[in-house]
Order: structure tokens, then C-alpha cells, then sequence
């Protein structure tokens, strides 16, 4: 009896675990404005990964039959470095990483003396880490009800307020899954009903990292989010809903890397007590600990420096970049950077890594840069456009929208302006 009473117990234990780590949270007593449910609906959908060329190199036929009735970008050119956590935020707020905060997916902050990492949920859901006002944070102090599936920063109160609607990330759903969320939010009273969704997949980046951009695993993941969308725009083509406008984009792209013959660090940096390095493989961070061994530890690196990978100053990083000195907001980047020439990767010795990686410059690797599709009644028809930076993405949805941007951001509205209708 003792026995069958456990077995109950811990059931019932990991039952209710399983529905709470992926139960909505609902933030109680907020509704639209009455002016907020005349407006239109943005749902902005993130494919991780998704590379700018993915669409027609594995023929997705329904990113390319929407993208064709509606904007194409040639490319977005993700903010640097090009990886996942810096550019969703930065798509989210329109600031480049040096200006928000985030300026890798781990990194420390000298001043707090604390790490941020991806991987930790405190960090993730602590809003004093995140720099810059969340379209969802701008929404909601307007009087617009928002609602998340997933984003960067979406469960913490960056900006001030979380959306109305949100999950805790997970990775439990299905692409369809995800979908039905989404339509169950547009099923809501006018009152209750977000204006601005953002609906996030991490299939493709998955696949791309552990069998690489040219994998059948990846195709598969393409078809499987090509299929989701299509299933998306025809349920909410059936809930009869007026001026509902949908962006598809990703965060960057992949490429193979040299991963049978990386870079050591180098050696010097070994040294803990002079140094702390950040290694994400495709960009090489380097903290001095003492400010007056900077000038000489750059030249010895300098001296050292191959083909394979250039040394930088941070006070003399490309401007382009916007990840100088001059841009480092939070002072999390450090005073040297070691950049590898794609597909060359910085590797501890006895590491493992992936195939498939990304971070580098989108200018100089052409395979960083990601998707940027648009559709709805808002945006022309039969348009392409040339490739344009992704923190421009915020000042669009404002717009189209009717939110007023209350802080200064990256992003301007005459970048993107004319493929409104």
C-alpha cells in the first residue's frame, strides 16, 4: 500500500512539474485601450538559423509564395557578433548589442561581478540585465495588450513590463504546437486580445549547429517551419480577422567551420591572473586585468597574429560594427578582440564543437546573413529590397502599430518606411 501510495506521489509530483514549466503566464487586470483595439496586429515570427538563402535552396513553398506576395529582403544583416541572444534583443529594442547589453550569450560584468548566461534561468528572467525598451514593454505602457511565445528577454521586466501573455522557455512544443497558442490568443475578446505576438522556433539553428547548413536535417527542419507558417496565415486567415501583418525573419544565418583544424588560444592568455577570455569560438573577447599592460599585450598578440584570425584594439574595432569602446555601454566587452577569418574557430584544447556555427561579421561572410520576409495588408505587394541591418525591424512594427518610441534607439523608420503601404 506504502508502495502504490510513492508511485501516486511522485505522478502526481511530475505532472504538475511538467504543466508548470510549460503553463502560460497571464498578468492579471490589464486590457486594451479602446483606441489599442482599433489598430492592427503585428505577429513577428523568429526562425532561428534561418539562414538568407534557405527559403529557395530547400524550397520552402509557402516562406516563398507568401515573401513573393508580400516584401523580400535580399538579406537582414544581423548586428555583431552574429549569434542568437545579442540579435534577438536587438531585433526586440532596436539597439546593437554594445547599446542593450547584451553583448554575447555569456558574459561578465565587471561592475555586478556576475556572469549572464544563456543557459541560466535567473539571469534569463532578471530584467536588470537588459538595456533598452521591449516592443512588448513599449506596447503595454500604451494601453496594447501584447503576448509571447517565446523571445529573448520576454520573461523577465526588461523595459518595465512583461507582456500580458508569455510562456517560461522550453523547448516541449511543437511548431504546431506554438501555432495553436497563437490563434488562441487572436480567438480573445477585443479587450483581451494582443496586438503584437512574437512567435519564436529554434529547429533550423538546432539542425544547422549539429549537422550543418547543407545537412538533409536541416532541409528537414526548413519544410517542418515552412509547413507551421503556412498553417499559421491559413487559421488566422480563417478567424476572419482584418489587418493582421506578419514578419517572418531570423536572428542570422550558418556556416560549416573549420572545426579538424582550430586556433589555439593563445598561450599567453592562458595566464588567469593577467587575463579572462570569453571564447564563443567565432569571436575571441579578451579582458586585461591590469589597464596598463593593454597597449603591450595587444602588440605581443599583434605579433603573433596569422591569416587565419586579426587582433583588434577595441578602441580602434571597425565602426561599421558598432562594437568599439566608444559603444560599450555596460563595459562587458573587453579591451581586445581576436576575430577568426571564417570558417576558422578558436577552440580550448580538448574541446568538442559543433559543424555549423555563427558570429561572424555579416559583411565579410556572407552566410551570417538572415531572413527577412513581410506580409499583410500594411506592407506592398511584390516588393524586394535590398539587405538592411535588423535593428530597423523596431521603428517598422512602432509605425505600424501606432506606438510612439519613447527612447532613443539604432533603428530609423526611413530605412524600412517605404514598404508600407
Amino acid at each position: 500500500m506504502k508502495k502504490h501510495l510513492f508511485f501516486l506521489l511522485i505522478l502526481s509530483f511530475n505532472f504538475f512539474f511538467s504543466q508548470s514549466d510549460t503553463a502560460q503566464i497571464v498578468i492579471p487586470q490589464r486590457e486594451n485601450s479602446k483606441l489599442s483595439e482599433t489598430k492592427p496586429y503585428v505577429i513577428l515570427i523568429s526562425a532561428d538559423g534561418f539562414r538568407y538563402d534557405y527559403a529557395k535552396k530547400y524550397n520552402a513553398k509557402n516562406l516563398l509564395k507568401l515573401s513573393e506576395n508580400g516584401v523580400a529582403a535580399q538579406a537582414m544583416m544581423p548586428s555583431f557578433p552574429s549569434i542568437t541572444f545579442p540579435n534577438h534583443y536587438s531585433i526586440i529594442t532596436g539597439l546593437y548589442p554594445s547599446h542593450h547589453g547584451l553583448v554575447d550569450n555569456f558574459f561578465y560584468d565587471y561592475k555586478r561581478k556576475d556572469f549572464y548566461a544563456m543557459n541560466n534561468k535567473d539571469r534569463v528572467r532578471d530584467g536588470s540585465w537588459y538595456g533598452g525598451e521591449p516592443l512588448w514593454s513599449l506596447a503595454e505602457k500604451q494601453g496594447m495588450l501584447s503576448a509571447s511565445m517565446f523571445w529573448v528577454g520576454s520573461e523577465s521586466d526588461a523595459g518595465g513590463k512583461r507582456p500580458s501573455y508569455y510562456y517560461n522557455y522550453h523547448e516541449k512544443f511543437s511548431p504546431e504546437d506554438k501555432v495553436e497558442k497563437v490563434v488562441s490568443w487572436l480567438k480573445l475578446p477585443m479587450d483581451k486580445r494582443p496586438h503584437f505576438i512574437t512567435l519564436y522556433f529554434p529547429e533550423v539553428d538546432h539542425e544547422g549547429h549539429k549537422f550543418g547548413p547543407d545537412s538533409p536535417e536541416t532541409e528537414a527542419s526548413v519544410h517542418l517551419i515552412d509547413a507551421a507558417v503556412g498553417s499559421l496565415v491559413q487559421k488566422v486567415k480563417d478567424l476572419g480577422l482584418k489587418n493582421v501583418n506578419i514578419i517572418f525573419l531570423s536572428d542570422h544565418g550558418m556556416i560549416k567551420v573549420n572545426k579538424q583544424e582550430p586556433i589555439a588560444i593563445p598561450e599567453m592568455l592562458l595566464d588567469k591572473k593577467r587575463f579572462d577570455y570569453f571564447n564563443s569560438q567565432t569571436l575571441l573577447r579578451v579582458v586585461v586585468k591590469n589597464p596598463a599592460e593593454v597597449k603591450s599585450v595587444y602588440h605581443e598578440l599583434k605579433k603573433n597574429e596569422t591569416k587565419d584570425y586579426k587582433v583588434f584594439l577595441d578602441k580602434r574595432f571597425p565602426k561599421r560594427l558598432h562594437f568599439s569602446e566608444k559603444d560599450d555601454r555596460y563595459n562587458r566587452i573587453g579591451q581586445i578582440l581576436l576575430v577568426p577569418k571564417a570558417p576558422n574557430i578558436f577552440l580550448e584544447k580538448g574541446k568538442k564543437t559543433s559543424i555549423g556555427k555563427h558570429g561572424y561579421d555579416p559583411k565579410t561572410t556572407p552566410e551570417m546573413r538572415a531572413t527577412f520576409y513581410a506580409f499583410g495588408p500594411a506592407f506592398k505587394e511584390h516588393l524586394e529590397i535590398n539587405k538592411f541591418s535588423n535593428v530597423n525591424v523596431y521603428p517598422l512594427i512602432a509605425k505600424i502599430l501606432g506606438l510612439k518610441i519613447t527612447e532613443p534607439i539604432d533603428g530609423k523608420i526611413q530605412v524600412l518606411d517605404r514598404i508600407l503601404k
